[in-house]
């Protein structure tokens, strides 16, 4: 679990100093830096924590659970922070996380543990990293390669301290190294998108991501479409539509 972290996290940092060194964007100071710093530990958490979460628990609790507080917490500070959006918006946020519960669900007959402490502190982290991230105003490639970095040391300090295994296996390399550079894509658009829109909108849309998961799914590996993954993909369209609508 923590090569799989480790490399995916590094691939991103890869990325991300070529484009700060192509487009020549400036490293964070100051206040930035701190939450930069904060976002990385917050994030090499929550990533860690998702990733063992599914590795020994059931899927059909570790992905609702994660997604929904993943986009709560967000949701909740951007109304803290900046108000209630108008009420069009606000029913849109509401479809979209009962749209994200729906899409998560999926059959899972296995026993085991559940996974449901790892689960509950991955959505934690990666909910309070959303909101972290929002208060950075810096120039997103220069943050991301401090985020990176950040959790590319704890999760080396995590190996050495414990001792863990941490070589993957090679035949998962490039698939690994996918993740890692999709991922540093979506970092990169949330902060581009809570940069210049709202807390609330933003985190709510990136949180739709199992949508997608479940299309992909059916359309390439032709996985069944549950009577409730229809559900939850159309109530995903009307909430985006929504929401797109009253940010207008």
């Amino acid at each position: 679990m923590f090569g799989v972290v480790l490399l995916s996290q590094g691939a991103g940092l890869v990325v991300a100093i070529g484009l700060v060194v192509l487009t020549r964007q400036a490293l964070p100071a100051g206040r930035d830096l701190a939450l930069c710093l904060v976002a990385g530990v917050v994030g090499g958490i929550g990533v860690s924590a998702l990733y063992q979460a599914l590795a020994v628990g059931r899927m059909g609790i570790v992905a609702p659970v994660t997604g929904v507080l993943a986009a709560v917490i967000p949701v909740a500070a951007g109304i803290v922070l900046q108000g209630l959006p108008s009420p069009i918006v606000l029913g849109g946020i509401v479809l979209a996380i009962v749209a994200v519960v729906l899409v998560s669900r999926v059959a899972d007959e296995g026993g085991g543990r559940s996974g449901l402490r790892e689960a509950v502190l991955a959505g934690i982290a990666i909910g309070i990293f959303g909101v972290v991230i929002a208060q950075i105003e810096t120039e997103p490639f220069g943050a991301l390669t401090v985020i990176r970095t950040t959790q590319a040391v704890l999760v080396v300090g995590v190996i050495l301290a414990s001792r863990a295994s941490w070589r993957p296996n090679p035949r998962l390399v490039p698939a690994i190294v996918a993740v890692g550079l999709l991922d540093a894509a979506g970092n990169t658009c949330y902060l581009l998108a809570v940069q210049s829109g709202a807390l609330a909108v933003a985190s709510v849309l990136s949180a739709l991501y199992p949508v997608g998961t479940v299309i992909l799914a059916a359309a390439l590996l032709r996985e069944r479409v549950t009577r409730d993954h229809a559900i939850g993909i159309v109530l995903a369209a009307v909430a985006v539509a929504m929401i797109g609508g009253g940010s207008t």
